[in-house]
């Protein structure tokens, strides 16, 4: 990746337990270190967003996810398997390492695992997977450029510029457990 666009700042952002904005397969996102309890703060101040509701953890593969894994059976697994990577969010059930601003009132953390190649590079310079929250304060629209994520957040927020990744919505959320649809 090129330090043009943004990325060398942005994982540097990531590891000095900053807030960045990315884009995703659909819309962008703001992401930071899912294991910085200020860092899931902030997102949750950006964005005005209500903590309870929790925040979505995305990876470039499945390995950055593994340790939120461990406990799920093997035909959880192949479930996982068989839609990532992809826009698929799964509600899986927390094994205890989620911390409690990512799960927010769940007992269950959300992951996805990205096909996206922005996201993919971004969480393997970061060394695991980040956190993945559309870039808008609550009840506004998402962005779906740059430009908008700026006149929501100004300036100073680091961003990775790039292209969306060609999805018209965000990702489809499901319950491991249950199998229901959340969002479609």
């Amino acid at each position: 990746m090129s330090t043009a666009n943004g990325f060398d700042a942005a994982v540097a952002t990531l590891r000095d337990g900053g807030v960045i904005a990315y884009p995703t397969e659909a819309v962008w996102g703001l992401g930071c270190d899912p294991d910085d309890p200020a860092a899931l703060q902030a997102v949750l101040t950006l964005k005005q967003r209500d903590p309870a509701k929790g925040l979505i953890l995305i990876a470039g593969d499945i390995a950055q996810v593994a340790p939120w894994l461990e406990g799920i059976s093997e035909a959880q697994r192949d479930t996982l398997l068989a839609t990532w990577p992809g826009p698929n969010t799964w509600l899986v059930p927390d094994n205890g390492r989620a911390h409690p601003l990512l799960r927010g009132e769940h007992d269950r953390v959300a992951l996805r695992v990205s096909d996206h190649p922005l996201v993919a590079a971004l969480c393997a310079a970061h060394g695991g997977p980040i956190v993945s929250t559309s870039a808008n304060p609550a009840g506004a629209e998402p962005a779906r450029d740059l430009a908008t994520v700026r006149r929501y957040f100004g300036e100073s927020l680091a961003a990775v510029d790039g292209a969306l990744g060609g999805q018209a919505r965000p990702s489809r959320i499901r319950d491991l457990l249950t199998g229901d649809t959340l969002r479609a």
